[in-house]
């Protein structure tokens, strides 16, 4: 049997060479939200992973949705300008398609580096003050944020189209909308930090409605690319109203609705309260849920680190694609190794045809 992760699969108006895919993972090196060294030794060692998707990092839509002050960010020109040498080395070395994720923190922006305290830098130390759906802190060592207004909202959202339409005039063959992660949309969405009392808070409509109109107007404004929406499928909390994977399922039906071609399932980071206990493969029954209810291509995640076990997600069902995040970190050549665990032909660059992977 030929192998289902090396196979070929269309999202959208993308065509993929495999179903295996780099998803984003905060490297907190930008300046400014600008491109560094670093991001082009990190990238161009991904771009030759073997993986037929890489996705950018979360990239802020405002400087203020930064979730620490070394994020990357497309909220202006300058910070445009800086990712167009990186991707002119991607395209030069890879045929790989890449995709980047626009996002905001809400409350918790202004924390500290991925290795630093986790908890709200203050403005003393160069934070800033947060925003959110409502003025309710993430936890212990976090700043009360402020609550935005209905024009604050607006705002937002044309600064998440903004940012999608430079994405697409740099080139980039996706963009990821980050609903995930206890970040700003999914902040909206979970009724652990959204107790607003208008037309964005309250019913599952209403906490729907802002990461809606963020969809529907990115779709809009960059009909040409391949859209994605990550999720977190649960909260992972019982102990008061949160969000759950029935929710979540809903709010996939409607995205579907506006166009988004595919969605990538992970889970929890709304609340330090989460009750979960990872495990290789610990979320992949969450994409299993959502991928036959929603009928949407879906990404699977989640300490998947065999290339049997990622195998084993498609071929079950579970997923058409598969993220493999911390393991390509440790090993950029993941694809390569996993294609010959695998028994399948994986082009890879002419300059290291000389090499054999050990077994």
């Amino acid at each position: 049997m030929s192998s289902m992760l090396f196979s070929p699969i269309k999202v959208g108006p993308m065509e993929l060479v495999n179903r295996l895919s780099v998803p984003p993972m905060d490297m907190y090196a930008g300046d400014n939200g600008c491109v560094t060294s670093f991001d082009f030794a990190h990238y161009g060692a991904l771009s030759m992973s073997g993986a037929g998707l890489l996705c950018i990092e979360v990239t802020a839509v405002d400087p203020i949705g930064r979730i620490s002050r070394n994020d990357l960010g497309l909220w202006d020109e300058k910070c445009a300008d800086s990712f167009k040498p990186l991707l002119k080395m991607i395209r030069d070395i890879s045929p790989i398609k890449m995709m980047v994720q626009i996002g905001h923190a809400g409350r918790k922006a202004s924390v500290g580096l991925g290795w630093e305290a986790h908890e709200t830098v203050p403005i003393s130390r160069g934070g800033w003050i947060p925003v959110a759906p409502s003025p309710i802190p993430y936890g212990p060592g976090f700043a009360t944020p402020k609550e935005m207004t209905v024009e604050e909202i607006k705002k937002t959202g044309k600064d998440f189209v903004q940012a999608a339409i430079r994405a697409k005039n740099l080139g980039f063959d996706a963009v990821q909308i980050h609903c995930a992660h206890g970040y700003l949309l999914h902040q909206f969405l979970s009724p652990i930090s959204n107790k607003r009392t208008d037309q964005y808070g309250g019913s599952l409509e209403n906490r729907m409605r802002f990461p809606l109109e963020v969809i529907r107007q990115v779709r809009e404004a960059v009909s040409e690319l391949a859209l994605c929406v990550r999720i977190s499928a649960t909260d992972w909390v019982t102990t008061e109203p949160s969000w759950t994977v029935d929710q979540s399922i809903e709010f996939i039906k409607e995205a579907k609705k506006l166009g988004i071609d595919f969605v990538d399932v992970s889970s929890g980071g709304l609340s330090p309260d989460q009750q979960l206990s990872p495990g290789p493969g610990y979320q992949v029954p969450l994409a299993r849920a959502i991928k036959p209810n929603c009928g949407i291509p879906t990404i699977c995640v989640g300490l998947i680190q065999d290339p049997w076990q990622a195998e084993t997600c498609l071929r079950g069902g579970a997923a058409d694609m598969v993220d493999i995040g911390r393991a390509m970190l440790f090993d950029p050549h993941w694809g390569w190794r996993a294609a010959r665990r695998l028994h399948t032909e994986l082009p890879i660059p002419e300059r290291y045809q000389r090499w054999t992977p050990p077994d």
